[in-house]
């Protein structure tokens, strides 16, 4: 047997949250990291004197535990797992782990495209309103790091379909699904159906006390609701002028909240945060507020002075005439869809990295209409050529942001607006979205 309780895999944001936490409630956690682990994190666990390995997962300790915390970015088909599960070994999230020691109520948030702007605004809602709301999970520090180092009345968490895989017993008070578009089924067997389902464990557990908060307007979530029992209270958001009960709604240019039987609007010109997805994002944080009875004032004050998450349709320079945006966080076909179908100029359009088994074909049409030019920013772009090519003016290849961004100045035209969206991940060339925004950002300056 190990001399260990339980065995942490994975030593960045996640696994190392999760070996503080464990070593705070009494356990004695082994964390094993298969790469190297950045310096950040090997501090951290050398202050708390944790025990840890990098370069190798040595199964023998591994395998003599009676619990292993799986990191979101190692696949269920990791031969150590494979193992594990084959010894009756339970694998669990950091979220279900963290979720054993909190009092404290939470926001479970969502979704293929928006869950990091919904977030962030949840939380400056509650925050505003002088709760003691905790922002965690995929952005900010880990559920679990946080936790360790105080217990919180609230925590708002943007919480990924790998972590919600690996949560058993885990409940949501509020549970906010945004949308459900193909996005990493290259984990899921290229299975549609499994990453619905993944996506849906979010409102596992949840009694009718609790709260479920979607998109009316996603036919996904639509007919997955249509065939399946839902137990906690639904709250539905929609752009459609149909009026919702418990819910939010639009009409003649106004957003209506209808909530506990109380309706308060406010224009849509008036919301921070402008286009269609940041629509839904602002509604999906409205409801929230409102079933936490924070005051209307308050819920109107933070959708109108919200700043947005940087590389998610951020604005950079405006050089000769021509606005450079970064949307480096936009990983998939859908949020790219969003970012297209918010562009009111002629657009050069920098897309590409490594593709998740992505069907471009949705943004064919927007292609057509708004995009002159396409720059392919990665190491294989053969499905963006074979979609696109007959569907610009120009089509060129890039293998660096600073290569792209100067190909960009070259071809855009006073008016125009230069577009990072790469609808892909970003590792092939860079280390993570940041990366790959931070890189286009210093590039633009350089010019």
């Amino acid at each position: 047997m190990s001399r260990f309780d339980i065995a942490i895999l994975g030593a960045k944001e996640s696994g190392t949250g999760a070996s503080i936490l464990a070593d705070k409630v009494g356990l004695h956690p082994f964390v094993s990291e298969l790469g190297k682990i950045k310096d950040e994190y090997r501090k951290m666990l050398l202050e708390k004197d944790i025990s840890f390995e990098e370069g190798l997962h040595s199964e023998e300790l591994i395998l003599g535990t009676t619990e292993i915390i799986k990191s979101p970015g190692i696949p269920d088909h990791a031969p150590i797992l494979l193992k594990a599960r084959e010894k009756g070994i339970p694998v669990i999230s950091e979220i279900e782990f963290a979720c054993r020691y909190t009092k404290g109520r939470l926001i479970f948030i969502t979704g293929s495209n928006g869950k990091t702007t919904t977030t962030l605004l949840t939380h400056h809602i509650l925050k505003t309103a002088g709760l003691d709301a905790c922002l965690a999970g995929n952005v900010g520090k880990s559920f679990a790091l946080a936790l360790a180092e105080r217990d919180h009345d609230f925590y708002v968490l943007e919480i990924s379909s790998f972590q919600l895989d690996g949560m058993m017993k885990a409940k949501a008070d509020f549970a906010i699904l945004l949308n459900i578009t193909p996005d990493h089924l290259d984990r899921y067997e290229h299975d549609f159906s499994k990453y619905i389902s993944s996506k849906f464990k979010v409102i596992q557990n949840q009694s009718s006390t609790d709260h479920f908060i979607y998109c009316e307007d996603d036919p996904v979530i639509l007919e997955w609701i249509h065939n399946n029992e839902v137990v906690p209270g639904k709250h539905p958001f929609s752009t459609g002028t149909t009026p919702l009960p418990n819910g939010a709604y639009t009409l003649d240019n106004q957003l209506f909240f209808n909530i506990k039987e109380k309706e308060f609007t406010m224009t849509l010109e008036e919301l921070a945060l402008q286009g269609r997805h940041n629509l839904y994002n602002s509604m999906a944080a409205g409801i929230t507020a409102r079933l936490l009875d924070i005051r209307k004032d308050t819920i109107k004050q933070c959708l109108s002075d919200f700043q947005n998450v940087e590389h998610r349709l951020e604005f950079v320079a405006s050089i000769h005439g021509v606005e450079y945006i970064n949307d480096s966080k936009a990983t998939n076909v859908n949020s790219t869809w969003y970012a297209l179908e918010s562009m009111h100029r002629k657009v050069v359009w920098i897309a590409g990295g490594q593709d998740k088994g992505n069907d471009y074909s949705s943004l064919v049409p927007l292609v057509k209409s708004k995009v002159r030019a396409i720059i392919c920013l990665g190491k294989d772009n053969q499905k963006i050529r074979e979609t696109f090519a007959d569907q610009v003016e120009i089509l060129a290849e890039t293998e660096s942001a600073d290569e792209a961004v100067k190909m960009a100045y070259s071809i855009a035209l006073r008016g125009e607006t230069v577009l990072l969206s790469p609808a892909c991940a970003s590792f092939d060339l860079f280390e993570n979205f940041e990366d790959r925004g931070n890189q286009f950002k210093k590039a633009i300056k350089n010019l």
